[in-house]
């Protein structure tokens, strides 16, 4: 009994050229066609064609890596595995020559069909003298596409990007972002497996390629590339037209990557292996020409991002709680590179690339050419190395200046050139969303699945005075005086071979303005080339605030006043003076970086007050109140990360005529914390509530399943569900306002508003006449104590935080209580 019998005798021939792989499978055909969902003869032959298709692409997949650029043979030539497969079941392929693109703008039309996929014949080779290696896995089977759905053969080539759309036009959720057009096939990006070093400049193709007639000699597929294995006396592929590959770029989010255009790549290149690691220069390969910005950068919460060990536990707990099911939702913004390259997210972030420890690095901004919304840190970074082009707010005069005088300025635009040199960018594409407040939306306005947002910078933007202004965030954020929108420095785009380029240019301050600041380690953060002779573990074991390497702690240690036992890697007392160096280095940064923040809290906000309500009098309450008032027009005080953090709270303090403090509120118990309801010294009665706290610290509500709601650390419901599960609501949260069963407790003071806080003193603290004083200070901290013993901190970061928190808008006013 045949399988077309069973199907009722109908396209006999049909099932059976498709069934003809399927022998081995018998029984297992024979059960199917018994099932009730294939008792319809349509349904049973879908099936038979659905498992043709997977074997055609199984076929193919096992042959893709035995010719240039992917390509199987048909017919008289090599084609594409794409356009294969996009032919109905039974078609046959196009020839080689009616695949020619050069001059098409649309899809061409498909031959007639043939019967079936005929694969190459396999070149046997010596056993010995090829690597063992398992087949590759088959491609995941997809439903059938029609002709009509394939992607037109080009893109436009290369342009310049067109002016930016207007503020008031991409403030819809369905405003359509236009991407930026691809680059020129000598500039595109490498494949995602192996990419290949930069092109040696080839001339341009100006007319039809052919595929060449006779396949390549080939061997069995290596290591998994994805690239041609091309024995050594074989030719060279010839060139083909840049199309994209039918994989994407490991942690791609949008689309296939660019094959790059490269000339014929050897195995005794000596920058092949280089680029293959790591296809994202380093900051540090910025430096060389980019000096004064990446002094600024360096100590930025931009380049703080991965470096953050509050960020790993941060990270590494919400993970736990969600059973892992955030997976790299976080990595997305705080590590662009180690996403792209998919660096394991378990795995320590310093064993990784450079350029992925680096956090929101170079790359990670100026080589992002597409325009995006709202996707919460899914971006796309093109890969290339350090010839590759970048992407700015500017046309690149300075850089096409450089360019055509290459030999006064000492520079290289290829690694194949000859002689000294500095390697340098060949291009400078001027990207306008750059310089514009929509490019910060993609990691600045986050929603995690269950809805909740936890950046809301970008919605309060969008709503602001300084948007109807055309203020940027920019202007404020990267402009000459932090926190206000007061016009930009000037200062050169770069110092090449000590030559300044364009030194009248406007200068972006990549300091990045903001309350943001560092508690690790100050030999890994800020950024310092100097620190990179020791790893970030090394670091961790050198005790500075021990004072180790400084001349005190080094001479009294020669002097036998005290005994220090020191790890191994710190032994030699030439190496404690030198990490010294970097840790003063860096301590300066840091200072450098406070007063930045301190610039930004006090420009941006104004305290005024006391102001009394009631008579000053002895044995009667003491009323009074401060005002406070938000000056950024752009966003809320504070604004950010909502939830666990920031906490800004106003600290006010009653001192008596005889010195001593009589009351106080906005105090910290003995860990740090505030004494609010999260307090654990509250909790634990060691010390009051503090009922009139004045804090803007936006919290989490979450719905208990009896009773009323509660403030959580994390808005993670263990009270609906024990084994959470972060995923993707089903439910249009948007038409509640709000995630089910989770609430933002919102306390932020919105652009230009200002609130009063208000306080009342005991009356019998007041009791006898004479000079009171009041002191109050505004206070801003990253995160609060309660929430890092949450996450796991350890000791040291518990101390950096509270050393390093900011006291701004500090002052007192002395005054007379009356008998």
């Amino acid at each position: 009994m045949s399988v077309a019998k069973l199907a009722g005798g109908e396209s006999r021939r049909a099932e059976s050229a498709m069934t003809r792989r399927w022998r081995e499978n018998y029984d297992q055909l024979i059960e199917l066609r018994t099932l009730p969902c294939f008792s319809r003869e349509q349904d049973y032959l879908e099936l038979l064609r659905h498992l043709e298709q997977a074997e055609a692409e199984r076929e193919l997949t096992t042959t893709l890596v035995q010719y240039p650029e992917g390509l199987v043979p048909r017919g008289n030539g090599l084609i594409r595995p794409d356009d294969l497969l996009l032919l109905p079941p039974g078609a046959a392929a196009p020839d080689a020559q009616s695949l020619d693109r050069s001059g098409e703008t649309e899809t061409p039309a498909r031959p007639p069909a043939a019967d079936k996929v005929t694969p190459p014949a396999t070149v046997e080779t010596s056993p010995a003298s090829q690597p063992v290696q398992p087949p590759l896995e088959s491609l995941p089977s997809a439903p059938h596409r029609t002709p009509n759905q394939t992607p037109s053969g080009t893109d436009g080539g290369a342009q310049r990007f067109p002016r930016a759309t207007g503020e008031d036009e991409l403030l819809t959720p369905d405003a359509a972002l236009p991407a930026a057009p691809a680059l020129p096939p000598s500039l595109a990006a490498p494949p995602a497996a192996m990419p290949p070093t930069s092109p040696l400049p080839q001339p341009p193709m100006t007319g039809p390629l052919r595929t060449p007639p006779t396949p390549l000699p080939t061997s069995p597929p290596g290591p998994a590339s994805g690239l041609p294995r091309v024995p050594p006396s074989a030719p060279s592929p010839s060139p083909m037209t840049p199309r994209a590959p039918t994989g994407n770029f490991p942690g791609a989010p949008h689309g296939p990557m660019q094959r790059h255009q490269a000339g014929p790549s050897t195995p005794g290149d000596p920058h092949r292996a280089v680029f293959e690691c790591d296809p994202f220069p380093s900051a540090t390969s910025c430096k060389k020409c980019h000096e004064k910005i990446f002094h600024e950068w360096s100590m930025s919460s931009h380049a703080y991002a991965a470096v953050s060990p509050m960020f790993h536990k941060f990270e590494q707990k919400i993970n736990d709680l969600t059973r892992g099911t955030l997976g790299y939702f976080c990595m997305r913004c705080h590590s662009p590179v180690g996403t792209t390259l998919k660096f394991p997210r378990n795995e320590p972030i310093f064993h990784s690339v450079p350029a992925a420890a680096e956090g929101v690095t170079c790359v990670a901004c100026h080589r992002v050419k597409q325009r995006y919304g709202r996707v919460n840190g899914e971006r796309r970074v093109e890969p290339g190395d350090i010839y590759a082009p970048v992407f700015g707010g500017s046309d690149g005069a300075g850089l096409q200046h450089v360019l055509a005088n290459k030999s006064a300025y000492k520079v290289k635009t290829h690694p194949g050139e000859k002689g000294p040199g500095q390697p340098i960018h060949t291009d400078a594409i001027q990207f306008e969303q750059l310089s514009s407040s929509h490019f910060c939306v993609s990691c600045h306005q986050v929603a995690v699945f269950p809805g909740i947002k936890l950046e809301v910078v970008w919605e309060q933007y969008r709503a602001s005075p300084a948007r109807r202004q055309g203020i940027t965030c920019q202007n404020c954020h990267m402009g000459a005086n932090p926190g206000r929108a007061d016009g930009y420095e000037c200062g050169p785009a770069a110092i090449v071979a000590d030559k300044p380029v364009n030194p009248q240019r406007k200068h972006s301050n990549h300091i990045f303005h903001g309350p943001g600041y560092s508690i690790a380690h100050p030999g890994t953060f800020p950024i310092n080339p100097k620190a990179q002779r020791w790893n970030y573990q090394q670091w961790l074991c050198f005790d500075w605030r021990a004072g180790w390497g400084t001349e005190a702690f080094e001479q009294a240690l020669e002097q036998r006043r005290f005994r220090a036992v020191f790890p191994p890697e710190w032994s030699n007392v030439d190496d404690r003076y030198d990490a010294r160096e970097v840790v003063e280095e860096n301590l300066k940064r840091l200072q450098e970086k406070r007063e930045s923040r301190q610039r930004v809290m006090e420009n941006g906000s104004k305290l005024e007050g006391p102001f009394f309500t009631r008579p000053r009098r002895v044995g009667q309450p003491l009323h009074f109140n401060y005002l406070l008032t938000n000056m950024n027009g752009g966003h809320n005080f504070p604004t950010g990360s909502l939830g666990a953090q920031p906490q800004i709270w106003l600290n006010v303090a009653l001192t008596g005529p005889d010195g001593c403090r009589l009351w106080e509120s906005g105090y910290l118990d003995a860990n740090g914390d505030i004494a609010d309801r999260h307090s654990l010294e509250v909790a634990a009665g060691r010390i009051r509530h503090d009922d009139q706290l004045f804090n803007l610290q936006t919290k989490f509500l979450t719905t208990n399943l009896k009773g009323t709601d509660r403030e959580m650390y994390l808005p993670v419901n263990l009270d609906v569900d024990q084994l959470p599960f972060i995923r993707p609501s089903g439910f249009p949260i948007t038409t509640m306002n709000h995630p089910p069963l989770i609430r933002m407790e919102a306390h932020s003071l919105p652009p230009l508003a200002m609130r009063r806080a208000k306080y009342r003193v005991p009356a019998d603290v007041v009791k006898r006449p004479g000079r009171y004083r009041l002191s109050v200070r505004m206070r801003s901290r990253a995160e609060p104590i309660y929430f890092m013993k949450f996450v796991g901190a350890t000791d040291s970061m518990v101390q950096a935080m509270n050393e390093r928190m900011l006291d701004f808008h500090a002052y007192a006013v002395e005054f007379e209580i009356k008998p």
